[in-house]
């Protein structure tokens, strides 16, 4: 015998900020990603309150409050993804679908040392190039270069740090400054 399913109760405004209050202390976001879970929410169970819901003005106390911050949650999620070896094409598209403004994915854009450290990085953990065994034909290349492009970064890097003679030198690459060259 199978139990009814049980129908969450429709959101009223109590809920709703319970809902958010439960949502930005479990997780890092943004404003934008903040709205999308309280949108889906109220598609989800329905609304009982009277009026609008008022959606975005309950964002907008949780950003005056410091509950949410855009600004350090692209920091953070940059460098995370930056620390993976994602390339910054890579982690500017995690932003804008994170809802990250422009003026703040440009302030958090990493420098060329980090992208450097971010080709470095998935160079190392994917066993590319100097990593990798040597004498790979062709067609194993093309796909680590495909990799490292998918991967967002540009085609330069992947050739200096695919193109590398020992893993000597390609560290030394990731550590060479812009202006050095």
């Amino acid at each position: 015998m199978s139990r009814p399913k049980r129908v969450p109760k429709p959101l009223n405004p109590v809920r709703l900020n319970d809902l958010a209050l439960h949502y930005v202390a479990r997780f890092a976001t943004s404003a934008a990603k903040l709205e999308d879970y309280l949108k889906r929410k109220l598609r989800e169970r329905g609304w009982e309150g009277e009026g609008e819901p008022g959606l975005r003005a309950l964002v907008e106390r949780f950003v005056e409050a410091g509950y949410v911050d855009d600004l350090a949650y692209a920091r953070a999620k940059s460098g995370s993804l930056l620390r993976r070896g994602f390339g910054q094409r890579r982690v500017g598209q995690a932003l804008h679908a994170a809802g990250i403004g422009e003026e703040v994915r440009e302030e958090v854009r990493a420098g060329k040392a980090a992208q450097r450290r971010a080709a470095l990085a998935l160079a190392q953990k994917r066993r590319f190039g100097p990593f990798g065994s040597a004498g790979l034909g062709r067609p194993q290349r093309e796909k680590q270069i495909a990799a490292m492009l998918r991967a967002g970064h540009p085609l330069d890097m992947v050739r200096a740090i695919l193109g590398a003679a020992d893993i000597a030198a390609a560290e030394e690459w990731a550590e060479t400054s812009e202006d050095e060259e």
